[in-house]
């Protein structure tokens, strides 16, 4: 089902909350950095938070083979027919160079929040009955009922925050044929104090969301690694951090353990919907 998104998106993929503006002003600025980092080699383009179709029309528009997903379109905040609408827009004018990422968000952040696994149910069937293709839709699956409907019902999987440990059990619960592209935070400091300062601020508010600590305990982790802005071994799990050697040999792991692509998002402790654009430089460099 998967196999149009496989061949388009890449081994490596940039994930940027920053990437997502509407701000007018910041249009070329967004134009001019989705085009650099086709040029720099990765294959597709994750707008980070709750996007929509029309924040990837600039940077569609601006290149030629990039692929820009959605990571994640909130199904409580975007009708099911307007995601629909949006995306025979973009398929019309940029034929599959979009991808139709979803998810259910969390109970802290959308007040909609109920049964939300038949609510994702029942929108995957109502994207059915509007005409958008399954192999062009991806799931934040993170769960093994989410997983399966990711498998059945999507291209794959676009987990966040996850360790390579868990991209092993996504792969196993997919199987191999649909997409598995996991996000990956990456802080280029070889310093452990600081980069773990640095890991730990960021990581701060997803402590505070269940999805994200219930998986963790799935995963192996305890109450105390998920104290105090979390543990070494918690951060060193969720985040790349070192010299590049030691980065790439991290983004490695999440291959071996079963990924198609990586999502790289680049955390600096600066503005999150900043445009790390020498860190996106470098990373481009370890991985060629």
């Amino acid at each position: 089902m998967s196999d149009a998104l496989k061949d388009t998106v890449g081994r490596y993929g940039i994930w940027s909350v920053g990437l997502r503006s509407e701000d007018p002003a910041r249009q070329g600025e967004l134009a001019e950095a989705a085009a650099e980092l086709e040029q720099l080699g990765y294959g597709a383009v994750w707008l980070g938070g709750n996007s929509a179709a029309r924040n990837a029309v600039p940077l569609i528009e601006a290149t030629s083979t990039l692929t820009v997903g959605t990571s994640i379109q909130s199904i409580w905040e975007h009708e099911p027919t307007d995601s629909a609408a949006a995306f025979a827009d973009l398929e019309a004018r940029h034929p599959g160079r979009f991808a139709l990422g979803i998810g259910v968000s969390h109970a802290k952040l959308a007040e909609q929040y109920r049964r939300p696994y038949s609510a994702l149910v029942a929108y995957l069937d109502a994207l059915d009955a509007a005409g958008v293709p399954a192999n062009r839709r991806l799931l934040a699956a993170l769960g093994p009922k989410s997983l399966k409907l990711a498998r059945d019902r999507a291209a794959g999987s676009i987990p966040y925050l996850v360790t390579a440990e868990h991209t092993a059990q996504a792969r196993e619960a997919l199987g191999e044929a649909p997409l598995l592209a996991p996000e990956l935070k990456v802080v280029l400091e070889t310093d452990p104090t600081r980069a773990r300062t640095v890991a730990r601020d960021y990581l701060a508010i997803y402590l505070a969301l269940p999805n994200y600590t219930n998986n963790f305990l799935r995963l192996g982790f305890t109450e105390e690694d998920l104290a105090d802005g979390g543990s070494d071994r918690l951060v060193d799990a969720v985040f790349a951090w070192g010299d590049e050697s030691s980065i790439r040999a991290r983004i490695d792991t999440f291959r071996e353990a079963g990924a198609d692509h990586v999502a790289l998002q680049v955390v600096d402790g600066g503005p999150r919907d900043a445009l790390p654009r020498e860190a996106w430089r470098r990373l481009a460099a370890l991985l060629a």
